[in-house]
């Protein structure tokens, strides 16, 4: 089992299949391999979540769809 990532230093964006509203915000930060951490961004200290590359980018393909 891999350790959690220390994520205070994470540089958040704004992810391109956000609509830009003040309402519907999804962030996530890169450099860090393997995962991919996503927040709500009106929640910058709530949790986050972590997901495996493969697994987040076939969720972003079906979204987009």
């Amino acid at each position: 089992m891999n350790p959690t990532p220390d994520l205070n230093g994470a540089v958040w964006r704004k992810s391109s299949y956000s609509d830009g509203g003040d309402t519907n915000c999804v962030e996530v930060a890169d450099g860090y391999p393997g995962l991919v951490p996503v927040r709500d961004s009106k929640a910058p200290q709530g949790p986050v979540l972590l997901f495996g590359v493969e697994s987040w980018g076939l969720f972003v393909r079906e979204v987009g769809a």
